[in-house]
């Protein structure tokens, strides 16, 4: 009996010391996340082990960290007995690994199992309703902290403070804070960086302010936060940052030192930035890339490049967000040369599969190259193009004139599972406009409203502007009014398409409308109206527009400059024009053109040759726009030979290709003058195909010099392209009556009316009126 009794007490012992040997296998392999621990899992359960709670937490520990969050739930549920420790265990693996739905489900059966959360728990639980936004989950977690007496808990108040920013209550994020029994640095900071996360700027500096009130020091993490969020409220803001973490002797270290050049580069203080950056001897790539994407943002292509070579000179390897700067300041210059290198150095360093590198590649091959081959081969090659790759190569190609193709990228990037985003919407329908596609405009349309994605303003601004290219007032106006909100942009895209229209009125009538929005004139729209007043030749309009553009200080912009310089010459106020012109520091070809034009088609000929001689002395480049100008005024001036010489000096003296307007202008010049076999001669060796335009403008000039049989052929050309334009008809029956050849004018009449052909109504019809007077009761 006592050998038995001794026997029981020895294998007790054994047992307990076997036990202790498990234990500390396993603390030691936690500690240093050794999944080889897992091995004692199979002993624990040979020596019937299962039942100690502390040995199965400790498992569940170690399966979670080193196997996988699925395995440890596994075991978890397994267990025979669960404790707040277990709960928590298993629900923290599950908020590291992002699982944050089925955190917050383990946490309700938790409590519906009775066990009663610790901090620990609650905090993991917490994080998963912040991840998720749940506010209503949340604020049930918040009452479980209060009603166990942890809410002067500073890790539980981080928790919550994070919740309530995200969530949007910055206010309850706020009371959190002032409930803390020691509200500390982290605590503020943590709400301080949410509310710059969400984008509220303003709230996080009143923040700020109300912490060093509170006698809260901070700390480099503060200042990091903050210096960000200053970038978008001005320099003051940041100078002033900058002078208080001198003031609270922060160490400037090389995040700190990052974020105040950073800061410094947004807001155009390049040389602040390089100051600031030599002030220690600490560099990392971070810090290189955000000074070489500081002078890339400024416009100072060749410091950026300076500064990468510097880079290269001290040995720290460039990585892709530094390569994107580059490709980026490429694109800035359009300059496929720089980019190319650029794109060999990615290669070369292995990073050609980067998704930002291929992103940035995509959008510099599409705007610095002629053709789309490079940046589609590049496109073709990424593993995984996201929104902005597709968003990139779908707007290259509308650019480059295939807008046909954009909408077919645009299905594909469906097809492959990409939902488009805001500026993806907005590049499809502006190739929707240009190319005036109604049924593209409509699709497009209803998915933006399925999808709700009308409430971007760039999405709205991009319907208007494609409804009012395809001549939909009505329509735009309907957008209009459905949009939560507008600026300048949404009126003045509509205002310039009805420009284009000649609806120069109805372009006008849109300043009382943005006044009854409360919206302000900007530059672009001032000069879509000057454009207006122009197009109306209205001198007192022009002059009124003028002084609102001194009263708002808008008349320093170029662009509203050069509308006043083509308004003033339009309506024959020589002197007022060129006076506009010499308050411009600097005039470009589109200053000048725009007297030239304004001159030339009032009838003020010289004026129009003069100001082109001017031109070229002040040292400024004529574009093809100069000389169609030229060309009209030495067309209707009867300055035929002067006209000649204009066309020919185009491209031998200024290296400009004619195009085929230009052609127009020089068969109307021949033709006015009568020359009417060397206008053939110019169709006939035309470098491009003619259009109909050609071809009728040489019908004119045969009807004013009575040329019958060549009329005819033009005439017959012209209905070749446009069978149903009914001005080719009007001209050759106008040409039949100067010849007497009355049959055959009243023949080509009555095949107008027999095919219901007419002219083209002008854009103020009664449709167009009616949305108007509609606008007007509302």
């Amino acid at each position: 009996m006592l050998c038995k009794t001794a026997a029981k007490i020895f294998t007790r012992n054994e047992l307990c010391h076997l036990e202790d040997m498990c234990l500390r296998v396993l603390s030691l392999c936690n500690s240093q996340s050794l999944k080889e621990g897992i091995c004692v899992h199979s002993p624990i359960i040979k020596l019937d082990l299962q039942d100690n709670i502390y040995l199965n937490n400790n498992m569940l520990s170690l399966y979670a960290k080193c196997i996988g969050v699925g395995q440890a739930r596994h075991f978890f549920d397994e267990m025979p007995h669960k404790d707040v420790v277990s709960w928590t265990a298993v629900l923290s693996a599950h908020v590291r690994n992002r699982h944050h739905c089925e955190a917050l489900e383990l946490f309700n059966s938790m409590l519906h199992s009775g066990q009663y959360p610790n901090e620990f728990t609650l905090s993991s639980a917490l994080r998963s309703c912040s991840a998720l936004g749940d506010f209503d989950n949340g604020a049930k977690i918040h009452a479980h902290v209060v009603k166990l007496g942890l809410e002067g808990n500073n890790v539980l108040g981080t928790n919550l403070i994070d919740l309530y920013t995200n969530c949007d209550y910055a206010e309850e994020a706020y009371m959190v804070l002032t409930f803390m029994k020691d509200g500390d640095i982290v605590s503020w900071t943590t709400l301080i960086s949410s509310l710059v996360e969400s984008q509220k700027w303003s709230d996080a500096f009143q923040l700020y302010v109300k912490m060093i009130e509170a006698e809260v020091h901070p700390n480099e993490f503060t200042f990091v936060k903050l210096l960000g969020a200053s970038c978008f409220l001005g320099l003051n803001y940041g100078k002033k940052l900058h002078a208080h973490l001198i003031r609270f002797c922060i160490e400037m270290n090389v995040v700190l030192k990052t974020a105040i050049v950073d800061m410094y580069s947004k807001c155009q203080r390049m040389g602040d930035a390089i100051k600031v950056s030599n002030q220690t001897p600490e560099y990392d790539v971070f810090l290189w890339t955000t000074i070489i994407s500081g002078f890339t943002q400024n416009f100072q292509v060749k410091e950026a490049v300076n500064t990468f070579v510097e880079m290269e000179i001290s040995e720290i390897l460039p990585n892709n967000f530094t390569y994107t700067s580059l490709l980026n300041a490429s694109t800035s210059i359009l300059s496929l040369e720089l980019g190319e290198q650029f794109h060999s150095r990615l290669v070369k360093v292995g990073l050609e599969d980067d998704l930002y590198a291929g992103n940035s590649l995509v959008d510099m091959y599409m705007k610095c190259s002629h053709s789309t081959t490079d940046a589609i081969k590049v496109f073709r090659g990424m593993t995984s193009p996201n929104v902005v790759s597709w968003t990139s190569l779908i707007a290259g190609f509308a650019e480059h004139g295939f807008e046909e193709d954009s909408f077919q990228l645009y299905i594909e990037m469906q097809a492959a599972g990409v939902q488009p985003n805001s500026f993806t919407l907005s590049s499809v329908l502006g190739a929707c406009s240009r190319i005036k596609s109604l049924g593209q405009t409509m699709k497009l349309h209803a998915y933006i409203i399925k999808t709700k994605a009308d409430n971007h303003i760039a999405v709205g601004n991009a319907l208007v502007d494609a409804y009012a290219g395809c001549e939909m007032l009505n329509d735009a106006w309907c957008v209009i009014d459905m949009m939560s909100h507008r600026d300048p942009v949404t009126y003045t895209s509509l205002a310039a398409r009805m420009n284009q229209m000649g609806n120069h009125e109805l372009a006008l009538e849109i300043i009382t409308h943005m006044y009854n929005d409360g919206i302000v004139m900007d530059e672009f729209s001032l000069a879509s109206f000057l454009s207006a007043a122009a197009g109306l030749v209205s001198l007192e309009t022009g002059k009124q527009l003028h002084c609102h553009s001194i009263k708002s200080g808008l008349e320093s912009f170029i662009k509203v400059s050069n509308g006043l310089v083509h308004t003033y010459s339009k309506c024959g106020c020589v002197h007022d024009a060129y006076r506009a012109l010499k308050k411009i520091n600097r005039p470009d070809a589109v200053s000048w053109n725009g007297l030239i034009s304004g001159l030339a088609y009032t009838g003020h000929f010289s004026h129009a040759l003069s100001a082109f001689d001017d031109m070229r002395l002040a040292g400024v480049q004529p574009d093809s726009v100069t000389f169609l100008t030229l060309l009209f005024a030495c067309s209707h001036g009867n300055l035929f030979d002067l006209g000649l010489e204009y066309f020919h000096c185009m491209e031998r003296m200024y290296n400009i290709t004619p195009k085929l307007d230009h052609y127009v202008s020089l068969v109307d010049l021949l033709g006015r003058a009568g020359r009417l076999e060397e206008a053939m001669e110019v169709i006939e060796t035309l470098p491009s195909r003619p259009n109909s335009l050609i071809y009728k403008t040489l019908l004119s000039a045969c009807k004013l010099h009575g040329n019958v049989p060549l009329g005819e052929d033009m005439a017959r050309r012209a209905l070749e392209l446009d069978p149903l334009d009914p001005a080719t008809y009007l001209l050759l029956a106008n040409l039949y009556d100067n010849a007497r050849m009355y049959d055959l004018s009243e023949k080509t009449r009555r095949l107008v009316r027999q095919r219901g052909l007419r002219k083209v109504q002008g854009f103020g019809d009664k449709k167009q009126d009616m949305c108007f007077s509609t606008r007007e009761r509302r």
